[in-house]
């Protein structure tokens, strides 16, 4: 049986949800008893092989009040790959917090040699890269303010360095996106606040790739003020965002002149 990692079981809740109608479990918050509270942050793959999937998915749903803040905590780079003309996708590389790194990534030193080598940790990105595609990436691509679809994610694959792991995958666009159009945009965000992105504190967090001519920018502003509140079930997310000093999304656009 697949192993329910953490950022993939909450992805595997997101496409529920959308097939549900789109809304979640919210509401006051309420006790859970001996349901599933969410992914246990100091658990091992050992232990997430006893959750069966599905069970813990409509458990965390019905949960979801209660633990509106983030239990994952990633920080992102973006690289928007152009090829002949056109914006084609984009190149993630998400690094995740040490506690869930640990937790990721237990079991699978196949040699016990003490090193996690990139063909070990291969299994971890095929699954994210699989899964994740429920949840469109938890990237929110726009053209004048139109979604965007996305193809099957590709070349992903996982590093672990300084007790953190960082995933590596590409997102192609589902159609090439020319230069002159106007209005591309995309961010990295969680919409229920479980996981907490945030841009990576460097100062080519998101950055243009190869062969993208001179006269075309990416601008990183916060996202947009017409954004939708969260429910109010969700309202303690910005405290406890706050709490982390982490700020909400950030939208960046990409334009050419």
């Amino acid at each position: 049986m697949q192993r329910p990692h953490l950022a993939v079981l909450w992805a595997q809740m997101v496409k529920t949800a959308g097939e549900a109608g789109g809304k979640l479990a919210l509401g006051a918050p309420r006790r859970c008893g001996n349901a599933y509270k969410g992914p246990n942050l100091s658990a091992g793959i050992g232990h997430r092989l006893l959750l069966g999937a599905a069970g813990a998915i409509l458990s965390l749903l019905a949960c979801l009040p209660a633990h509106a803040h983030p239990h994952l905590l990633i920080s992102f780079e973006t690289t928007v790959l152009h090829e002949k003309g056109a914006f084609v996708g984009l190149q993630h590389a998400w690094t995740f917090d040490e506690m869930n790194s640990i937790a990721e990534i237990e079991g699978l030193d196949k040699n016990n040699d003490g090193v996690y080598t990139r063909a070990e940790l291969q299994e971890l990105a095929d699954l994210y890269a699989q899964r994740l595609k429920g949840a469109s990436y938890f990237t929110d691509l726009k053209l004048g303010g139109k979604s965007l679809q996305f193809a099957a994610a590709k070349d992903q694959w996982v590093e672990y360095k300084n007790n953190v792991i960082t995933l590596h995958f590409v997102v192609p666009f589902a159609a090439p996106v020319l230069m002159e159009a106007k209005g591309l945009t995309f961010s990295v965000s969680d919409p229920t606040y479980y996981i907490a992105f945030t841009l990576a504190e460097k100062a080519d967090a998101v950055r243009l790739g190869d062969g993208t001519p001179a006269n075309c920018q990416a601008r990183v502003g916060e996202a947009a003020s017409a954004a939708p509140q969260p429910p109010s079930g969700l309202q303690e997310s910005f405290a406890a965002f706050s709490a982390f000093g982490i700020s909400g999304p950030k939208t960046v656009s990409v334009e050419c002149s």
